[in-house]
């Protein structure tokens, strides 16, 4: 989860995280050289006072300056465009999830289970232990086994919502009439908190999604347990 110190992206907990991670770093660092370049250029004209003449009017150095933001903008389009397709890829998912957004407050059904569906509200105030967080916990998580493929299909009751939990990569709107899904695959064990990211009303701020990652075994257990009761 984010913290105050947090500068850059949280850790990713997902394959498609680490590739977002590394489109972000490898055009992060094309900006970089961009920025020092031009810089320096702007820099260098400020403090020199000289003109050289050849320079006023030349063809070549025009045809340059246009090849170069073209072949760059390429550099970012391949890999950008790669993503997109990694993204939008259902791949033979082995667990199916439907969550449904209400005002204000997640809904979840397992759909390859019978009679597994509950509601997740965040906790209150007066009611949170000492190791909850304030406004990201809710009274019932979405477990999911780690290293499972995961499709998760979104849709809303009422108005637009986002179901969201940025250490997945994950960003999907919850649209009233309207089913849409994502695909991913948690690679670790652990908590992963995200929020609605579409402002959907007055308690916007207060339906937090908590995802639960255990190992398939203990997945197999709970879902057995939860079955029975």
């Amino acid at each position: 989860m984010a913290t105050w110190k947090t500068l850059l992206l949280q850790d990713s907990a997902s394959p498609l995280m680490e590739q977002l991670a590394y489109f972000h770093n490898h055009t992060l660092m094309i900006l970089v050289i961009i920025t020092v370049l031009v810089g320096q250029l702007m820099i260098t004209l400020f403090f020199n006072k000289l003109s050289y003449r050849f320079l006023l009017e030349g063809q070549i150095i025009e045809i340059v300056w246009t090849i170069l933001p073209a072949v760059t903008l390429i550099f970012i389009a391949l890999p950008s465009l790669k993503l997109l397709y990694i993204l939008d890829e259902v791949n033979n998912p082995l667990l199916t999830v439907k969550s449904i957004g209400h005002q204000w407050y997640w809904s979840y059904e397992y759909s390859d289970f019978k009679s597994i569906e509950f509601d997740s509200y965040m906790i209150p105030k007066d009611l949170m232990k000492p190791f909850n967080f304030r406004l990201l916990d809710v009274d019932n998580r979405l477990i999911l086994p780690y290293q499972t493929q995961i499709r998760l299909l979104v849709t809303a009751a009422d108005v637009i919502h986002s179901w969201t939990i940025p250490s997945l990569g994950v960003k999907i709107d919850a649209t009233p009439g309207r089913l849409n899904q994502v695909s991913f695959a948690l690679s670790r064990t652990g908590l992963f908190y995200g929020q609605c990211s579409e402002i959907c009303g007055a308690n916007h701020s207060f339906m937090p999604i908590v995802v639960e990652s255990i190992s398939p075994k203990y997945f197999y257990k709970w879902v057995s347990e939860t079955a029975e009761a």
